[in-house]
């Protein structure tokens, strides 16, 4: 049986290939494991200098953790399979985070949710045209995790309490402008690239990236941000509704579709997803991890997930029934149950 994740190493740089192409690479734990046991044997060898992480699919990079398994393992009330597996896929990311040598991610197609727990901790994110990045949570019963925390929290201005909150897909360009990628490559190019950083070996693994990187266009972002920021950096999760249905002008038509977007998202994930943001912003890396794991494991087994997860990924129906419905069903006590879930 093929592997999900293939391991090697040449010349000085070990390579990771995520080949589960059916299932755009959403990691399982078979490859939360190999990849894990690969960085470590990988740390502190002196043949390996470098780390390089490709995809097989056409498709996608990673389109996120395999959370169709969390899910029947929350319904077949087994804790203990939802508890395993979001502590090595955090423990993935944490050894990215921690990884002391050029890590590169080329991120050629979708990289969703856990797709950017194993590229956006690295040092190098490489990004293409055909790039697709995003923190999808709200929209399935969940919140942005993999310690989104705090690298969205870090993003320019209030970008990452706009993505985190309403899950918005930003090209390649847009992952370079905002931070989330570190170079622009023409996906053309990638065959050459990858070639060029095996026959370097990790010495000098920033000067190729820098020779085979372009400017990229301007992005989809470009000329929002000050919307965003006006909007996005309300003191509350209601003021930010507030500002949205207040703007006007040329972010008006913006700001109606962004409403309406909220409006789809779990009620009770945007609350959420508000307060891990804004405490991400005044946390470490590690301190977001810790939180990630406290709330997956809470909200894994709530009905908002199970149903996101059904309209999403099972019935694929897009049409979630939350529960409460609307944010205005949220009255202030059971906002503060949810919030709870948080100490």
């Amino acid at each position: 049986m093929p592997r999900p994740v293939q391991t090697s190493v040449s010349d000085g740089v070990g390579q990771l290939v995520l080949d589960r192409p059916e299932a755009l690479n959403a990691l399982d734990l078979e490859m939360i494991a190999r990849m894990s046991g690969a960085l470590d044997a990988w740390r502190d060898d002196d043949a390996v200098r470098a780390v390089l992480v490709t995809s097989s699919s056409p498709k996608a990079f990673c389109a996120g953790g395999d959370i169709r398994a969390v899910r029947r393992a929350a319904l077949d009330l087994d804790p203990d399979t939802v508890r395993r597996y979001f502590v090595a896929e955090y423990a993935l990311d944490a050894a990215v985070a921690d990884f002391p040598k050029p890590y590169v991610s080329l991120i050629d197609g979708y990289a969703l949710g856990g797709g950017l727990g194993i590229s956006v901790h690295g040092r190098y994110r490489v990004v293409t045209e055909r790039a697709a990045l995003a923190m999808p949570e709200t929209g399935i019963g969940f919140f942005p995790d993999v310690g989104a925390g705090h690298f969205l929290s870090g993003l320019p201005g209030a970008t990452g309490m706009y993505l985190g909150l309403t899950g918005t897909r930003v090209s390649g360009a847009a992952a370079v402008e905002c931070g989330l990628a570190t170079h622009y490559v023409d996906s053309a190019d990638l065959p050459a690239l990858t070639a060029d950083l095996l026959r370097d070996g990790g010495r000098s693994t920033g000067e190729v990236l820098t020779r085979y990187a372009v400017t990229p266009p301007a992005s989809e972002l470009h000329g929002l941000r000050p919307a965003i920021d006006r909007c996005f950096g309300g003191p509350s999760l209601d003021g930010v509704l507030e500002r949205l249905g207040a703007e006007g002008g040329e972010g008006g038509e913006w700001a109606a579709e962004t409403l309406a977007v909220l409006e789809r998202m779990s009620p009770s994930c945007l609350v959420l997803t508000f307060e891990l943001l804004r405490r991400g912003a005044r946390s470490t890396l590690r301190e977001c991890f810790a939180r990630d794991l406290l709330l997956a494991e809470r909200l894994a087994t709530t009905p908002d997930f199970a149903e996101g997860v059904r309209a999403a990924l099972v019935d694929k129906d897009r049409t979630p029934r939350w529960s409460p419905a609307t944010l205005a069903d949220l009255d202030p006590a059971y906002r503060g149950r949810l919030l709870s879930m948080l100490d």
